[in-house]
């Protein structure tokens, strides 16, 4: 099996020695993303709800050009700088799926890239 490299303007271009996104075998892996507007590869906010959308956006471009969506996610790791955040960050992450939901982690970290207040990855299988 051969990975291929997913790269999509829609999402911010990688910040280090990594893909947007990699396929193998029918699977998608995503980078984590953060709050970074494409094109400008700053935080969008310093408001974590808008760092939020922002991520899911990236998200989506990223399983667009895989030929996905967030139906297709089946796991789902969303790392907070505040465990506080989590309500927002939940409600926000709500709306980008339907049942039945992917199975999700959420891990509290010393600090993200940037000064994000919000990371996330995502696993899919490709239709």
């Amino acid at each position: 099996m051969v990975a291929r490299a997913i790269h999509t303007a829609e999402a911010p271009e990688a910040i280090g020695p990594y893909s947007q996104a990699v396929v193998m075998d029918g699977w998608l892996y995503t980078a984590g993303q953060i709050g970074l507007v494409s094109g400008t590869g700053e935080l969008v906010s310093p408001e974590v709800g808008e760092q939020a959308e922002q991520v899911f956006r990236n998200l989506a471009g990223v399983l667009a050009a895989a030929g996905g969506g967030f139906r297709n996610v089946v796991k789902a790791t969303v790392y907070l700088v505040d465990m506080n955040d989590f309500d927002t960050v939940n409600a926000i992450y709500g709306r980008q799926f339907e049942q039945p939901y992917p199975a999700r982690s959420t891990v509290a970290v010393a600090g993200l890239p940037k000064g994000a207040r919000i990371e996330v990855d995502l696993v899919a299988r490709l239709p």
